[in-house]
């Protein structure tokens, strides 16, 4: 599981993991080196800060 979120929706995206797979999910910061990822954030379209996975 991958969830692609922004600054404002990192708890809900934490709360969705946590739910789904009964386990602490891991929290990486999505490093943007001057590209543009395609992805957006699960909950809205602003730019994804974070990855939510397990």
């Amino acid at each position: 599981m991958k969830l692609y979120c922004c600054e404002e929706h990192v708890e809900l995206a934490l709360d969705v993991a946590v739910d789904e797979t009964g386990q602490f999910p891991v929290l990486e910061k999505v490093v943007d080196k001057g590209v543009k990822l395609s992805t957006t954030c699960e909950y809205c379209s602003n730019r994804p800060t974070y990855m939510v996975s397990n």
